[in-house]
């Protein structure tokens, strides 16, 4: 009802086809561009630094990969601002060209999104080809070892094989990752040359109040997202290196010193891009904190409890659905984890949009920007959380199904006594995960909130609107803090170690 019924809302109030004017076909252009160059840029970047993590043990190296998965729960205003602090127009790139002579450079348009797209889609390209690397057998090195084969005939035989069955799904999710972003178009794009789907119905809404441009725009980017998963779904591609025996990779073809000075160069200077605009934004925010105007204080008591209540309901959603595939026929699994992953297939304007729809005959939609920003966000983190509790509920039932089906355990006996124990680690991490998603969010806030309803990430964005740097500063620090503590304390249960 959260995702379906709202796109049938936004298809009855949508305008016809006819209603997009140049405007609106510069934005889909735009919006694909952007997206495209921004999962290309993702892929061919994560290569050098995915290879140089697979053939390379060092200290900190396990670190390192777990620092590359932070991006993902990182808010989107927070890293925006870490870019404009190295990238900006006082940024550190800009004072550098400035004491060279050197003409300043802009962020703003084109190559800010692009260049805030990979920041945040880097980490996770390299994480994925990093899964494909180690996935080669280490029986295959072993045996270019013995024929004598060096980094060429390694590369020829063995990666770039790996790379046309990995790259082409890598670069369809990013793309689609990139297809629905909304806060880093709001801060870096605009302008007619700069604007995407979501932000254009964001325009259409809050601008010009007009909802039937604002539903068919949201059509137009629901068709973009469909096209972009059905293409990834038909054109995941599995490598054919066959099966070994698990035994630990040894790299003899990587033991050059210039193939050592190429990994270091490319780890390093992925460091320096994800750690920098962090490291600033932190140091610059740390002194504003105890100064906060107290709606910055409020603002983030408000986003606690909305990320509090969406991570309740996705959980309440993923529970009983990942619980559900696992004891179902084939059939009815394949339909219910086709429930599970249709907000893919949406985006929070979108959703908003069409709850927007459907609330104001019956209520004052800016009454309800809370918890229909809860309702939203948990709907969203619904996909992640169901894939993440789903191995294990298998693993559960496969274990011990029959047996607890000759006990006659069912209902709350069942969950209490055998679920819920083998499942708190995996649910632990998708309760985190859905509040840390929410906490940072900027999408669906954005359609509802007047000043008396506005969340940490919204409260900030008008910081940084009002030219007010210093306090934004603070808020970015105090936004960050929290996403991060908030997914720490709910996961810290889901070690390894952990009793389950």
């Amino acid at each position: 009802m959260l995702t379906l019924g709202t796109l049938v809302a936004v298809f009855l109030r949508a305008d016809g086809v006819g209603a997009l004017g140049p405007a609106e076909w510069a934005a889909i252009r735009f919006t694909i561009w952007q997206a495209f160059l921004s999962a290309l840029f993702s892929c061919v970047l994560a290569i050098p630094v995915a290879r140089a993590l697979s053939r390379r043990s060092f200290p900190g190296r396990a670190l390192l990969i777990a620092l590359l998965g932070a991006p993902f729960i990182l808010p989107v205003i927070v890293a925006v601002m870490g870019l404009l602090a190295v990238f900006g127009r006082a940024g550190m790139l800009n004072a550098g060209l400035v004491w060279l002579g050197l003409p300043p450079v802009s962020i703003y348009g084109l190559q800010g999104v692009v260049l805030a797209h990979v920041f945040f889609n880097l980490p996770l390209a390299v994480r994925l080809l990093l899964q494909s690397w180690v996935e080669i057998p280490a029986e295959r090195f072993r045996l270019a070892a013995s024929l004598g084969m060096g980094p060429a005939e390694i590369a020829r035989y063995l990666e770039r094989p790996m790379l046309r069955a990995a790259l082409p799904g890598i670069f369809l999710a990013i793309f689609l990752i990139c297809l629905t972003s909304f806060a880093v178009a709001l801060t870096l794009g605009g302008g007619p040359r700069a604007t995407t789907v979501e932000l254009a119905i964001y325009q259409a809404f809050r601008f010009d109040f007009d909802l039937g441009r604002a539903a068919l725009l949201g059509l137009v980017q629901v068709c973009l997202c469909l096209a972009a998963s059905v293409l990834a779904l038909a054109i995941t591609n599995p490598s054919a290196f066959g099966a070994g025996l698990d035994r630990q990779v040894a790299r003899w073809d990587a033991a050059g010193p210039w193939l050592k000075a190429q990994d270091v160069m490319a780890l390093a200077l992925t460091a320096v891009f994800l750690l920098l605009p962090l490291a600033l934004i932190t140091l610059r925010g740390l002194a504003a904190l105890p100064g906060l105007p107290e709606a910055v204080w409020a603002a983030a008591l408000r986003s606690l409890l909305v990320a509090l209540g969406s991570a309740a309901v996705t959980i309440s959603l993923a529970l009983p659905l990942a619980m559900a595939i696992s004891r179902a026929s084939a059939g009815a699994a394949s339909a219910l984890e086709t429930l599970a992953m249709i907000p893919l297939a949406t985006s929070s304007l979108v959703l908003g949009t069409g709850l927007f729809l459907v609330l104001r005959h019956y209520a004052d939609p800016a009454t309800l920007a809370l918890p229909v920003t809860a309702a939203a966000n948990a709907t969203l983190a619904l996909p992640f959380a169901t894939r993440i509790l789903l191995p294990s509920a298998r693993a559960v039932e496969a274990d011990y199904g029959r047996l607890a089906d000759s006990l006659d355990m069912t209902g709350i006996g069942r969950l209490r006594l055998l679920t819920f124990p083998r499942l708190v680690g995996p649910l632990r991490f998708s309760a985190g995960l859905a509040a840390a998603l929410s906490m940072g969010d900027l999408g669906v806030i954005t359609l509802f909130a007047d000043p008396q309803t506005a969340t940490l990430p919204l409260q900030l964005y008008r910081l940084m609107a009002a030219y007010r740097m210093e306090d934004a500063a603070g808020a970015a620090v105090l936004l960050l803090g929290l996403s991060f503590a908030l997914f720490w304390i709910i996961d810290k249960g889901a070690r390894p170690d952990a009793r389950a």
